[in-house]
């Protein structure tokens, strides 16, 4: 049956008849290919790649870019494809992100004309999958933090260093890395099989089970000049990409509630209790419902402003850091009350609620852990930045001398 969608205000009157055509399109492909076979996918823990030339052949990949026979979508449109994909899995939107918004984005962006036309093409078909390398074991909300360390040695670059909880990373044939060097920090491609470059996957998650999640390892890894990424220089860099993930995060976070708030609808209204009325006729459940709705719908208002936003150029990131926290973390709580409503029904994948539940509870730390994007949202309306003083530079200095001594290690 196919999904009927959540709109209690008529939001769709503010889509274009474009940006409903590209939401149907990816509905349908959600209901017709990923729902009927995502609960074993996530009972596997294994990622369904079969579909990845499905999305790319839709132009799910780099939907936003113009040049390179790709469709040049608006933001509202691309955000609408991520609701509709994490209304299938978080682990399908993840895919799609870094794919695009962590992958693509840089090259595109960051990268030299010869980069762009040897990957993009490749990484829009499908044909090549991508990583991003900036977490690592001992840091992930302060990036600025990180040990991983190049060095220049002649016509090379010479990686050492580790990152974690990399989405597609023991899969992706090209990562785009980000390490310390010359005071700075600098992006890096660096291709599957180059000697010194190892991964592993983190296993046993109970969360984002339908995501490859993986650790890269960088021992002496040798990469050639001409595989740095020209136009950066500094943390701003791998920053900007990260706001264009937590971009389609926003809009993820809805379909992840709809699909929730759904289940939860349509359970309550056949499941018959205490004098052989539906559970949906009591005040307790209406008002779960009642919560569910209207926080869905206020989210639905944020995302499309955010999107018009950004197809204006206007869109900052402190917007982005409301949309990510304020969506996700409405989407955990429908969750929650759907499971509840669904009672012991709730903790079983006969149904997508505990699923989609656990797989929140990842989205709601990574690309900007809640608490974060608060800091962030913060810093924006007061002026005062809340997060720890920034290093000296003397401080700064030493640490990165530090890094490389333990990077020669």
């Amino acid at each position: 049956m196919s999904f009927p969608g959540v709109d209690y205000m008529d939001i769709d009157s503010l889509y274009s008849e474009d940006e409903l055509m590209v939401r149907q399109t990816v509905r349908d492909f959600v209901d017709e290919e990923v729902l009927p076979i995502i609960e074993h996918a996530n009972r596997e823990e294994k990622f369904p790649n079969h579909l990845i030339p499905k999305m790319a052949e839709m132009g799910l990949f780099g939907a936003t870019i113009k040049e390179y026979d790709l469709p040049g979508l608006n933001n509202v449109a691309y955000g609408l494809i991520m609701q509709e994909l994490e209304r299938g899995d978080s682990g399908l939107r993840s895919f799609a992100s870094v794919q695009s918004g962590l992958v693509m984005y840089p090259i595109y962006t960051y990268g030299s004309k010869e980069q762009r036309d040897y990957w993009i093409p490749k990484l829009a078909a499908g044909e090549k999958i991508g990583c991003f390398g900036l977490t690592e074991p001992d840091f992930g909300s302060n990036p600025g933090g990180m040990r991983t360390y190049a060095r220049r040695d002649g016509n090379s670059w010479v990686l050492n260093g580790a990152k974690a909880w990399i989405t597609n990373g023991s899969v992706a044939d090209v990562a785009v890395v980000w390490a310390k060097c010359e005071g700075t920090i600098r992006g890096f491609i660096v291709e599957k099989g180059t000697p010194g470059f190892t991964t592993a996957y983190h296993m046993g998650k109970f969360s984002l089970r339908a995501s490859v999640t993986s650790q890269l390892f960088f021992e002496d890894c040798r990469i050639p000049a001409e595989n740095v990424l020209p136009e950066t220089n500094g943390l701003k860099y791998p920053l900007g990409c990260l706001t264009q993930a937590r971009y389609g995060i926003a809009w993820g976070g809805l379909g992840a509630a709809m699909a929730v708030y759904n289940t939860a609808l349509e359970y309550s209204k056949s499941r018959i209790q205490f004098g052989g009325m539906p559970i949906a006729s009591h005040q307790l459940v209406q008002n779960k419902l009642a919560w569910m709705v209207t926080e869905i719908t206020k989210g639905q208002l944020l995302a499309t402003q955010m999107g018009r936003l950004k197809d204006q150029g206007k869109l900052k990131p402190h917007h982005v850091s409301m949309g990510k926290m304020n969506n996700v973390n409405i989407a955990l709580e429908c969750a929650r009350m759907a499971r509840d409503i669904l009672g012991a029904n709730g903790v079983s994948d006969e149904y997508p609620v505990i699923r989609h539940m656990m797989n929140l509870e990842s989205v709601k730390t990574y690309e900007g852990t809640h608490d974060i994007h608060n800091l962030i949202i913060g810093h924006a309306v007061t002026g005062i930045p809340a997060y720890n003083p920034p290093m000296s530079a003397q401080a700064e200095q030493e640490a990165t001398e530090r890094a490389a001594e333990l990077a020669k290690k």
